[in-house]
């Protein structure tokens, strides 16, 4: 095992931290459209550290079910000897699949094998042509390499053949949400589980099942290892630099483990966290937690939107909007902008608030709104961690 100059162990993906699930407990109350819950890690002996802003990558496995169904669908037992993806080892196909490849993506290598193994009687090979690519991008969506095998029974493989059509099973990161501080020999995440079902059948994210259905507490190994976020970063303690966080659902988890180092380090300067969900009844997430932060000082003001606790859905955006003459003095003080969580909506939302309340409070065109913007991502006052 490699090690710092101070004998630290160096965790990274070849040689990650073999951890097991301390406990692990639901967020989300019965009524909730999806399944979110808290995992804590044991760390304990395992000298891997860690800081708010970062993010812990795990190494999942798949169902077993799927593998077992996509095994069948190939016409293999599942002793057949292959090439591990990871190891280069001799298994058998079953446990490579389970262990090393990313069943539940397409690669246009499987594409490609099954156009020349059905002699281009699928699909697949118009689908392939260059100005297709938004046509096959849509047709893979919802699609495992389960559904492509079974669409296509005449195309026939040998073990070897088919594992080299795979991809490799990869990492997944999630952004811590505990402190260090607080908790020595622990690191917690905060995850919903990614369930739907399409062409009839139910799917999982693969990480996120895996943590929910297939970990048992205190047994499964868990191997790990943080991924540093340098650019997601508090203010020193003792500075007065108020903070303004906006993490709603899961984008929640940094700002817990920032709330939990506030509270460990005595921090000064302002903080005020924006948290959305569908209902404050069924996804109030930590609320135990964050009003004590409220009562003893640690959070100076919490601001939640709730999607359908109302005819109208209300997002963090527009809580936003209804306090902006107060967002405005904040920013004027210095308050650095942290963002965590959905890149595609919630993050565009957010940052159209953002403009939107420095032209009405600050008396700004659009175009000095934007260069508003541009100057506190270089002075690092506009951080965002999404995905």
């Amino acid at each position: 095992m490699s090690t710092t100059e101070a004998g630290k162990p160096v965790y990274n993906v070849k040689n990650p931290c073999i951890a097991k699930v301390k406990r692990m407990f639901n967020l989300s109350g019965p009524d909730a459209p999806k399944h979110t819950a808290h995992y804590e890690i044991d760390l304990a002996g395992s000298g891997l550290e860690y800081t708010p802003g970062d993010s812990l990558a795990v190494q999942p496995t798949n169902d077993p079910a799927l593998v077992d169904d996509t095994l069948a669908a190939l016409g293999f037992s599942g002793t057949e000897i292959v090439k591990h993806p990871k190891t280069a080892t001799e298994v058998p196909i079953r446990q490579a699949l389970i262990e090393g490849a990313l069943i539940t993506e397409i690669d246009n290598k499987l594409i490609k094998a099954i156009v020349e193994k059905t002699g281009g009687n699928t699909p697949l090979a118009e689908l392939s042509l260059p100005e297709k690519k938004e046509e096959l991008k849509n047709y893979l969506w919802g699609r495992f390499v389960i559904d492509l095998l079974l669409e296509n029974p005449t195309a026939k493989f040998t073990p070897e053949e088919f594992m080299l059509t795979q991809k490799k099973l990869n990492i997944r990161l999630y952004s811590i949400s505990s402190s260090q501080k607080a908790h020595p020999d622990e690191v917690h995440l905060t995850v919903a589980t990614v369930r739907y079902t399409s062409y009839n059948r139910a799917r999982g994210g693969v990480c996120s099942t895996f943590l929910a259905e297939r970990v048992t507490p205190k047994e499964t190994l868990i191997p790990c290892f943080v991924n540093h976020g340098k650019g997601f970063r508090l203010p020193e303690p003792q500075e007065q630099t108020p903070i303004i966080m906006c993490g709603p659902g899961t984008g929640i988890a940094p700002f817990r483990a920032f709330l939990e180092e506030r509270k460990a380090t005595s921090a000064q300067g302002k903080a005020w966290l924006f948290f959305g969900e569908v209902s404050s009844k069924s996804c109030f997430f930590y609320k135990e937690e964050f009003e004590a932060y409220l009562a003893d000082g640690t959070l100076t003001k919490l601001s939640t939107a709730w999607s359908r606790d109302q005819a109208e859905k209300v997002y963090v955006q527009h809580k936003m909007l209804e306090n902006s003459a107060e967002f405005w003095s904040w920013l004027e003080q210095g308050a650095i902008f942290y963002v965590c969580g959905d890149a595609s909506r919630m993050a565009l939302d957010v940052d159209k608030a953002l403009h939107t309340i420095i032209e009405k409070e600050g008396g700004k065109s659009p175009e000095e709104a934007i260069a508003y913007v541009q100057a506190m991502k270089d002075a690092k006052r506009y951080r965002r961690d999404v995905y």
